[in-house]
């Protein structure tokens, strides 16, 4: 009987992942704590933005004609064959 209770296959690797990210979270918080590193940020509004209506670009295409259509042609077909070696 195998004992599955402990098993943490494929799970380690989004254990470290999980581990990293808590300590560079803890890191940058004391650093921002500490003062070592700050944000001067000052107060600001978004740009202003004006849309006017517009027109789209007038193209003047010409492209190559397409033709369709349908004719008979003949093709060789080969022809396949089974060999029998005997066996039942």
């Amino acid at each position: 009987m195998v004992d599955t209770r402990y098993d943490h296959t494929g799970r380690k690797g989004v254990n470290v992942w999980v581990w990293v990210a808590v300590i560079a979270v803890v890191i940058v918080g004391l650093l921002f704590a500490t003062g070592f590193w700050s944000a001067d940020v000052e107060e600001g509004d978004l740009p202003e933005v004006s849309v006017k209506g517009g027109e789209l670009p007038k193209v003047d295409v010409d492209s190559k004609e397409v033709e369709v259509g349908t004719k008979k042609e003949t093709i060789d077909v080969p022809t396949v064959g089974v060999k029998d070696n005997g066996e039942d």
